[in-house]
């Protein structure tokens, strides 16, 4: 049946392999010294079910092991399509069709399959807790580096990781070895400093964190060591040298317009036309209001879009207004217009931005937020 199950997984084209569920050695530890540290930042979902996330069998009497999915999404540029407004970076991982969506229709068709043969199975795509990496180090498939990314030698860096529980037993096999060695490439690829060389991350400051999950205002300071990044970051996985055996998986399908948005998408449509049009992409997550704000610290860095800054100042979204105050601001524009606008924080950063507050520097380092708001 293990056989029969693999077999299915490799005709959709994904690499495969097996782990026992117990153990899951030496993971469970750092994990929870990470959390305790606040290194996952607003992720508060993380801390849901600790105990249950590495002994699946909790929720799950019947598994045994795991069936590892690997999707990898090392594929080529499609290129930019003509028009719009189309600077800044977007990670390659979101140039296609959600990869939970994706990976989701292939696990339900293996389950199904499974319970056909009288497998009990259940599916996981980066949804509920499950530990997908070190499940995937227990398979023998590759090894988690220093930028904290699994790596492979049959794909690379960049692959999407599906579990498929199962009922059926499997034996341990060896470990794969590391094979970073000395190198230490990713470390000073990423330009915030978020890696921490042990394979793990400060997600506070990690550029794919603060431009999808983080859901408030970033901090300028924070700003120029995000770059041109709209939605994701690769720079890490860009720098090491697995990533020459990349590979891609035949159900994806990159397409121009989420390689390279139109940034006047995330100002000029509504939130209702934003979903329909980015309907079933990574683009869902931040939103319409956080991909706007994401877009001006893009411009900002670059030293672009003024013109939209200021059309940006009279957004509906006080998070999108608060962000084009802070890039007018960088690009020595002028701000009086902030003054009248109906967030009293804003009002408040725009006169300590002008230097006419009381207090105005205590004002800017506290974060913009003045006493008793």
């Amino acid at each position: 049946m293990r056989d029969l199950l693999e077999e299915a997984a490799r005709a959709r084209g994904l690499l495969t392999a097996w782990a026992p569920l117990d153990p899951l050695p030496g993971a469970e530890g750092p994990f929870l010294a990470w959390l305790g540290a606040g290194r996952h930042g607003g992720m508060a979902y993380l801390e849901r079910a600790k105990e249950e996330r590495f002994r699946p069998w909790r929720r799950f009497p019947w598994a045994r092991s795991a069936l590892l999915l690997f999707a990898p999404y090392a594929y080529e540029d499609p290129g930019k399509p003509p028009g719009g407004l189309r600077v800044g970076l977007v990670a390659r991982y979101a140039w296609t069709r959600d990869y939970h969506l994706l990976l989701g229709e292939e696990l339900r068709a293996l389950e199904a399959l499974a319970k056909g043969l009288g497998v009990e199975a259940k599916g996981y795509v980066d949804h509920g807790p499950l530990p997908e990496r070190a499940l995937a180090v227990l398979s023998g498939a590759g090894w988690v580096g220093r930028s904290g990314m699994f790596l492979s030698q049959r794909f690379g860096v960049h692959a999407f990781i599906g579990v498929l529980l199962t009922s059926l037993e499997v034996e341990p096999p060896p470990l794969h070895p590391s094979r970073c060695g000395r190198c230490a490439r990713c470390l000073p690829a990423c330009p915030t400093g978020a890696l921490l060389g042990d394979g793990t991350l400060d997600a506070r400051i990690c550029i794919s964190y603060l431009t999808i999950e983080e859901k408030g205002f970033i901090p300028p300071g924070l700003w120029r060591g995000m770059g041109a990044w709209l939605l994701g970051c690769d720079l890490c996985g860009e720098a090491c040298p697995w990533e020459r055996f990349g590979k891609a998986w035949r159900g994806f399908r990159p397409e121009p317009g989420l390689a390279h948005p139109d940034l006047l998408d995330f100002f000029r449509l509504s939130g209702r036309a934003f979903r329909r049009k980015y309907a079933g992409t990574a683009f869902l997550r931040p939103g319409r209001a956080r991909m706007a704000r994401n877009a001006l610290i893009a411009l900002s860095n670059l030293g672009l879009g003024e013109a939209l800054m200021a059309e940006a100042a009279w957004d509906p979204s006080p998070l999108v207004r608060r962000t084009a105050l802070h890039a007018l601001h960088r690009a020595g524009k002028p701000l009086e217009g902030f003054l009248k606008d109906p967030d009293p924080q804003i009002r408040a950063e725009a006169l300590a931005l002008l230097g006419e507050a009381p207090g105005a520097v205590d004002l800017l380092q506290n974060g913009g937020k003045p006493p008793g708001l």
